[in-house]
């Protein structure tokens, strides 16, 4: 009679199991500086949106949000603002991260009406307790039931397939647009890490820096990633590129056209490179040796937008003398480890941590 009862309820708990899946849509974002990127339980990922917000300034009422809004980036007029509201991988406008966060949620999840979804957010592994406070604050505000918090160079080893919970050591080079986090993981947690502000973000300041510096050339921040992505490179090219772009002439200030290349761009983000492969040594010289000799094994692997940099991964070779291997899909390794992480809640338990209220 017993067993009976027992088997009940556990039909019972399938049977309330398989109705809250259907009441509710459970999702994993990496919430990024340059793009957000939402992952549905059982969809996988089905947003993949610029982090930018436009507002009506007069009335702060949200006019664009996403790829619609990073159309208007230096091209509004004075009553229109064009927000990136996530500065080096944090929150710096909560009320505007909010209302993309909202947006998105919105778009994503079926169901609203009936029940509100748990949500695992990335973040980056240097976040100060306030900052984690704005993240869970901003998503429960937009819609979340329950919010977990998981660190990006985590997110980014189970993307891969790293085996995260084993004693050998994995390290994960995660170069996104506000910050690059360098870290040693195994046994299910972060042995190290180095977490700079310094990522795409500065690659692109840099560029519009020099050539503004050097040429008298102003560019706009768009430019200057279309720029970084078409002619960029860390290393030399064995044929160098050229592109035309355009700008305003600071000394005559007229729109002026000109030919750069490959070679005056690697110039112009050397330093914020030179300081990338810095952290990275920084990184492996405070790594303890038994976990360096399974680095050297296996090499380092690089995710994140920023590994698609040409000749960063050699440059980072030469530094380093270890092997480095580019992940594949680097833009989307933090958010499907997020997903996965969302897919067996109980077996990645222990690298998830539960923002609370204080």
């Amino acid at each position: 009679m017993e067993a009976v009862l027992e088997e009940k309820k556990k039909g019972n708990s399938t049977e309330d199991m398989s109705w809250m899946g259907f009441l509710t849509n459970d999702i994993a974002i990496d919430l990024g500086t340059a793009n957000t990127l939402v992952y549905v339980k059982g969809q996988g990922i089905v947003l993949n949106e610029p982090s930018v917000v436009a507002v009506d300034k007069r009335t702060n009422r949200v006019l664009a949000i996403g790829i619609a809004a990073k159309e208007m980036l230096g091209r509004t007029p004075y009553e229109i603002a064009a927000i990136r509201p996530l500065k080096d991988g944090v929150i710096a406008d909560f009320e505007v991260s909010e209302k993309m966060l909202a947006d998105f949620i919105r778009r994503v999840v079926k169901h609203r009406y009936l029940m509100k979804p748990r949500i695992i957010i990335s973040v980056p592994s240097g976040i100060t307790e306030v900052e984690k406070r704005a993240v869970r604050d901003s998503a429960e505000n937009a819609g979340a039931r329950e919010v977990f918090l998981v660190a990006e160079p985590m997110a980014a080893a189970i993307g891969v397939g790293l085996p995260v919970d084993q004693p050998s050591g994995s390290m994960i080079i995660d170069i996104g647009g506000g910050t690059s986090e360098i870290a040693v993981i195994a046994l299910n947690g972060i042995v190290n890490n180095t977490s700079i502000r310094i990522a795409g973000d500065e690659l692109d300041d840099s560029i519009v820096t020099y050539l503004k510096k050097n040429y008298n050339l102003l560019i706009g921040e768009r430019t200057a990633e279309e720029v970084k992505c078409k002619i960029g490179s860390a290393y030399p090219l064995e044929k160098e590129d050229t592109m035309d772009i355009k700008g305003r002439d600071l000394m005559a200030g007229v729109p002026k056209t000109m030919k750069i290349s490959s070679a005056q761009i690697r110039e112009a983000i050397s330093e914020p490179v030179t300081s990338i492969i810095e952290a990275v040594r920084q990184a492996l010289e405070i790594t303890p040796p038994e976990l360096a000799s399974d680095i050297l094994d296996r090499g380092i692997i690089m995710t994140g937008g920023g590994a698609l940099l040409r000749g960063l991964d050699k440059r980072l070779r030469q530094e380093t003398n270890l092997p480095i291997i580019v992940a594949d899909d680097p833009l989307t390794c933090v958010v499907r480890g997020a997903g996965r992480c969302l897919e067996n809640l109980a077996l990645y338990s222990k690298v998830l941590s539960k923002s609370r209220r204080d």
